[in-house]
């Protein structure tokens, strides 16, 4: 894994105010921690009942700067050695996990990620440590400058991830030769260009999908 020294850090993504980025992801994050309490509790009974194991998923993913950090997401598969990439069907996948990642649901505890600081609303998703390895200098100077986040616009493109892997005889050479530089190029170009009426934009498409 790459270091990262203070002469590489670039500036938070150019909002009009790059404080008023994360004074908007308290406040955002804050309210949908209060409001989807109770939705995130019902969910982890759930998923307490149909399979052991601990209702919350974590996870170790690549943040700003290069820094690891704890990712948090209601579990979804069973407790049992696998691959990292999820394909298709995956027989892990629970009952309950089922209708978690087709809402996208199981991404909510990540507005805790969001209110303490390691993630943004919006921003590049946070990639496994050994897939960041892959990336250019290049794109881990401009990727890694910014917060990760719960969606972006590679989010969007790839919202069916794990069919299209499903179709491939190697999906991890598919993922890592054509899906992630990719990913990282739509990345790339939010970073670039990132504001406020950009990322609220980003939101309301990403709610959209969840109907």
């Amino acid at each position: 894994m790459p270091t990262w020294s203070a002469s590489s850090r670039r500036c938070e993504p150019c909002w009009p105010d790059p404080v008023g980025k994360r004074l908007f992801d308290i406040a955002a994050s804050a309210l949908g921690l209060m409001l989807l309490a109770p939705l995130m509790l019902l969910a982890a009974v759930w998923i307490k009942l149909d399979s052991p194991g601990p209702a919350l998923f974590r996870q170790t993913r690549v943040g700003r700067f290069g820094v690891p950090f704890t990712i948090h997401k209601l579990r979804t598969m069973r407790v049992e050695p696998g691959s990292a990439i999820t394909v298709g069907a995956d027989p892990r996948i629970t009952r309950p996990g089922q209708i978690l990642r087709q809402t996208k649901l199981d991404e909510l505890p990540q507005l805790w990620d969001v209110l303490r600081g390691a993630m943004s609303l919006v921003g590049p998703r946070p990639e496994l440590p050994r897939y960041v390895e892959l990336y250019t200098a290049e794109m881990r100077e401009t990727v890694l400058s910014a917060r990760p986040g719960i969606t972006d616009p590679a989010s969007l493109r790839f919202r069916n991830e794990s069919e299209l892997l499903a179709e491939a005889e190697d999906p991890e050479r598919l993922y890592v030769e054509v899906i992630m530089p990719m990913k990282l190029a739509l990345a790339a170009d939010y970073v670039r260009h990132a504001s406020l009426i950009g990322d609220l934009r980003l939101i309301l498409a990403t709610l959209k999908t969840l109907r």
